[in-house]
């Protein structure tokens, strides 16, 4: 389901949640921008959330999955670097991610009535409690 506006986010969900009961939230600009307001909902709403980036596990969300935004911070500023040294940015190899991090929060599962497997739970980079 498209959310083009911000005053659009509460009605998805909520059409969402009639339907489902779970969420798989992939990113771009307005909803990075909204990320409290989207687990908040969710969760008033019901619904387990599953993010790519670890903020939306940070703001209320069930659990995300992503890049290691330190990691990749520090990737960029090397090629900020490069650039500044006089480095081509087109002759500058491309990088994928290769640290990702689980994080888990435990007092959104807990409020939705969910058990979070022990084994998964040892996996977490990082449980919210």
């Amino acid at each position: 389901m498209k959310v083009p506006a911000p005053a659009d986010v509460d009605g998805a969900l909520s059409a969402i949640s009639k339907s489902r009961d779970s969420l798989l939230v992939l990113e771009d600009a307005l909803i990075n921008t909204y990320s409290g307001q989207i687990a908040n909902l969710a969760a008033r709403k019901r619904l387990s959330t599953m993010f790519g980036l670890t903020t939306f596990a940070e703001a209320g969300g069930l659990m995300a999955y992503g890049p290691n935004r330190n990691e990749m911070w520090r990737r960029a500023a090397i090629f900020v670097d490069r650039i500044l040294k006089g480095a081509k940015p087109g002759e500058l190899p491309v990088e994928q991610a290769t640290r990702f991090d689980l994080v888990i929060n435990f007092k959104t599962a807990k409020l939705l009535g969910l058990t979070i497997p022990p084994s998964l739970l040892l996996r977490a980079d990082q449980v919210i409690e």
